[in-house]
């Protein structure tokens, strides 16, 4: 039986198993999927044993998606321009690291339910996965992407990726059409982000978490009279493409895997 694994800390929160666990069960696949809490030194010894032949895949969450990338033998060409990685594998005994958020993130967000013109976007973090939103959002050709880290050290560095966003201080919410929480604010009930969103009224709130549901992120901007979508589609589209990295096969994205999800 193969194993996969998504490591990250924290991991309570991830329903990565659970979904792998029902596409293995779909497609007759005999192998089982298992989430790890692990700290960064611990990661050199998971990747020997992917090479080993121990573990047959890896998904990587928070905080990890850029240190992986010391201990891979190759990166995709997404995971170079972005610096991230969420997905590994063994190919001609070579580790490599790629990169499924900018699918994930993109397929979700051209979904014709939310039909909304994104001119500007406002993305808030600067943590493993802003890198690949703002790949995403280059490719959908938005023509303002901004960014607002409450380390500005932070958000300078990912300038030095795509030099065409626009930095702002933390606090600072200059007008956008869309609005995005990549920070982990809202893992937690009781998380708030403490900013004021007041002036937004038919704008589109993205939150990148998907567990719990609604963070206050969410419902704030719901309350405030904007539509709102968590990451839950994103997640499943990023996992689809690894899947398909792995065993060859697009698995199905159908009413009964969400609603599993959900339960």
């Amino acid at each position: 039986m193969k194993k996969y694994i998504v490591i990250g800390n924290p991991i309570e929160h991830s329903l990565s198993p659970k979904l792998h666990n029902f596409w293995f069960k779909k497609n007759n696949i005999d192998a089982v999927y298992e989430k790890k809490k692990v700290e960064t030194n611990e990661i050199k010894d998971l990747i020997l044993d992917l090479k080993k032949k121990k573990i047959s895949g890896i998904n990587v969450t928070v905080p990890f998606k850029k240190d992986v990338i010391n201990f891979l033998d190759q990166l995709s060409l997404e995971s170079k321009e972005t610096q991230s990685v969420n997905t590994i594998f063994l190919k001609n005994d070579k580790v490599i690291g790629h990169n499924t958020d900018i699918d994930g993130f993109q397929i979700a967000i051209e979904n014709p339910m939310i039909d909304l013109k994104i001119k500007s976007a406002l993305i808030l973090g600067a943590g493993g996965v802003v890198s690949s939103i703002i790949f995403a959002l280059n490719k959908m050709k938005v023509p303002k992407i901004i960014l607002s880290n409450r380390t500005k050290e932070k958000a300078e560095d990912m300038k030095n990726l795509f030099n065409n966003i626009n930095i702002v201080e933390w606090g600072n919410i200059p007008d956008a059409d869309m609005i995005i929480n990549a920070t982990s604010v809202g893992l937690k009930k009781k998380d708030e982000l403490n900013l004021d969103f007041s002036k937004f009224k038919k704008k589109f709130f993205y939150d990148v978490i998907y567990n719990p549901k609604i963070t206050n992120f969410l419902k704030l901007g719901k309350e405030l009279g904007n539509k709102i979508e968590n990451g839950e589609m994103m997640f499943i589209f990023q996992a689809q493409a690894a899947f398909k990295i792995w065993h060859g096969i697009k698995p199905q994205v159908t009413n009964e895997l969400i609603n599993f999800l959900r339960q």
